[in-house]
């Protein structure tokens, strides 16, 4: 019964019910101690005029995973632009960044679920920006801004990071048919094992989203070279997000984040259903023959307002789309610059 998934790969936003409460939670716990590393490092390192480079990258988290592209066997993936968010603020920072987004999605979109919001952001806010990082460091060490090398860096370090990412989410994916079983024998919550989860996760993220993920930041990274490469030294030396990461060095990343979101309703005509993101009744009719109760229990624990980026006015159409994009990004730019005011309240602006 499982053949059919093997040709199904999906995407990272793990839903309600795939994981059990008790994964959910090592999971958040897992997350916390790289959230509180990461405002303590904004706190430390960054003040009140970092806003605009701070919510543009969480922004652009956000809008870029709207865009579903077509993953072999017919279903969609996304880069998530934790790559270039790491190479511009650092991973600690990026982590929270990143954070942000998924969070909003999830609370308001319905997009990754709400008890999965430590899973999701373990797994796309911290081992993606971390491994990112990583790799960019070691390739780019010592090297001019302007290197060559930082462009390696850069796709390969998202190539890496993002295959990654897939690969700790089939983990938790696939364990849990192992420790969460009910009476009968069957899985409670998702229900197909680490040799299923592991290759239709790992392999199409490997050949086409993780390779978009990569070069995403490495043309960004090319594009910054050229016109502003203060930007690309924001990670070590934070004061210059003042400078050269303010509203007017970053005026025409924000008008491309602007036509992203316009552009948004291209992630609409990407073919099928994400893998890992159907509901309990969906699996039993895909030949599973049983609905998992955990997952029938959890899945609708949360009814978010804007689910599936919807609004209720205009139903799932472009516009509606659009205008979810375009919102999100202002909720994410709003929470980035409360967190980033409150957490540098009374701090020079003036930082080495």
């Amino acid at each position: 019964m499982y053949l059919a998934w093997l040709f199904s790969p999906g995407r990272m936003h793990v839903p309600d019910g795939y994981l059990s409460p008790i994964t959910s939670l090592i999971m958040l716990l897992l997350v916390l101690p790289f959230w509180y590393r990461g405002l303590q490092r904004l706190r430390q390192a960054m003040n009140a005029r970092s806003v605009p480079v701070i919510a543009l990258m969480a922004a652009f988290s956000f809008v870029i995973m709207m865009f579903n592209v077509p993953l072999p066997g017919g279903t969609t993936g996304h880069a998530v632009g934790g790559a270039l968010a790491a190479i511009i603020l650092g991973p600690e920072v990026a982590s929270v960044a990143i954070s942000i987004a998924l969070i909003i999605q999830a609370v308001f979109f319905g997009d990754g679920g709400i008890l999965a919001i430590g899973a999701n952001s373990f797994n796309m806010a911290v081992v993606l920006p971390y491994v990112s990082y990583a790799l960019y460091r070691m390739i780019a060490a010592r090297t001019p801004l302007d290197s060559r090398r930082r462009l390696a860096g850069a796709a390969l370090g998202g190539w890496v990071g993002l295959t990654m990412s897939a690969l700790f989410t089939a983990i938790e994916f696939g364990i849990q048919p192992i420790f969460f079983k009910a009476v009968d024998g069957t899985p409670l919550y998702a229900p197909y094992p680490l040799s299923v989860a592991i290759p239709v996760m790992v392999i199409p993220h490997l050949l086409v989203a993780s390779v978009v993920e990569g070069a995403v930041a490495a043309l960004v990274v090319a594009y910054l070279q050229r016109t502003n490469l203060g930007v690309l030294q924001i990670a070590e030396k934070p004061a210059l997000a003042a400078e050269a990461g303010g509203l007017n060095g970053l005026r025409a990343l924000w008008v491309g984040l602007a036509a992203l979101a316009i552009a948004a309703p291209l992630g609409l005509l990407a073919p099928g259903t994400a893998w890992g993101e159907w509901s309990s009744q969906e699996l039993a009719n895909r030949g599973l023959g049983f609905v998992p109760r955990g997952l029938a229990q959890l899945e609708s624990l949360w009814g978010a307002p804007l689910a599936r980026y919807d609004l209720p006015a205009l139903g799932n159409t472009k516009l509606g789309y659009t205008l979810s994009a375009v919102l999100g990004i202002v909720l994410i730019a709003v929470v980035a610059w409360l967190l980033t005011a409150l957490l540098t309240r009374g701090q020079s602006s003036a930082r080495n």
